[in-house]
């Protein structure tokens, strides 16, 4: 490797086809969503000109920054070329709170840096039978303004994303909706195809009624027989069994780890994560 530097946006998109190879299923438009937040924290370790090896480090305020498609090209690992581009990372993220969402392979990589474990998300997938209606709960696509979103938003995540909603919430591919209690949103979540089948995430609720609603519509909404996953932090045992009353099955996990003090957020409130990449 004789370059690092910031990723062009033909070599991110080369990031999703990796991505896709590892079996992380990408949506089609997650890269472009990903880099509005920092898009110089997606590095390129670069041999000859040609891409090598890849990672993410999106600094999201001044104390908080998220971490991911952490990645070389097999043909080029073991030779060091990863760990000269994790050192680029955490030089871009500075003194920031790092979280990142590690696969088990490279758990012990990321203790021996420094990352502690906070707990287990676990993908669920497959094809998921229907939820039956939830009364009381009006359901409403997202539009904008989105400040209340944000402010619920704000409860689950340790740092507002404002650019992020407004391309991930607009983006081709993407169907959002949300739950309200008269003038009080109660949850909101997102649907996107993938490679494979569609994601569900983020999934926010104040209650499982709410997460219901939400994801009863989202999943009503998509092709028959389309496999569908949702990433559910495993301390939420109501998102759990949610997920496995739908019939999907776990399929993947990852460890949410930190570098740094793990950030105060509600898990009661997250039934699907918004992305492993980035948080």
């Amino acid at each position: 490797m004789d370059h690092i530097g910031t990723m062009t946006e033909t070599e991110r998109m080369r990031v999703a086809d990796w991505a896709a190879a590892e079996g992380w299923n990408p949506g089609g438009s997650d890269m472009a969503c990903f880099s509005l937040v920092d898009p110089e924290g997606f590095i390129a370790g670069r041999r000859a000109g040609e891409m090598i090896a890849s990672i993410a480090v999106v600094n999201y305020n001044p104390d908080f920054a998220f971490l991911g498609f952490y990645m070389v090209h097999p043909e080029w690992r073991g030779m060091g070329h990863g760990l000269r581009l994790w050192q680029a990372a955490l030089e871009h993220a500075g003194d920031r709170v790092i979280g990142l969402d590690g696969v088990v392979a490279q758990q012990g990589n990321y203790q021996r840096a420094g990352f502690e474990l906070a707990y287990r998300n676990i993908r669920f997938g497959g094809r998921a039978g229907t939820v039956a209606p939830t009364e009381g709960v009006k359901l409403r696509p997202v539009s904008a303004p989105f400040e209340a979103l944000e402010r619920m938003d704000a409860r689950v995540f340790p740092a507002r994303r404002s650019g992020f909603w407004e391309g991930w919430l607009a983006a081709p591919g993407h169907r959002s909706v949300a739950a309200w209690d008269g003038e009080t949103l109660v949850g909101f979540g997102t649907v996107r195809a993938c490679r494979d089948g569609y994601k569900i995430g983020p999934l926010v609720a104040r209650d499982l009624r709410a997460a219901r609603a939400v994801l009863g519509d989202l999943i009503a909404g998509l092709p028959e027989g389309e496999e569908v996953f949702l990433d559910v932090p495993e301390p939420n045992v109501e998102a759990v069994l949610m997920a496995r009353q739908l019939g999907l099955r776990p399929v993947f996990e990852t460890a949410r780890m930190y570098r740094g003090p793990a950030p105060k957020v509600d898990l009661t409130q997250v039934y699907g994560v918004t992305t492993f990449e980035l948080g």
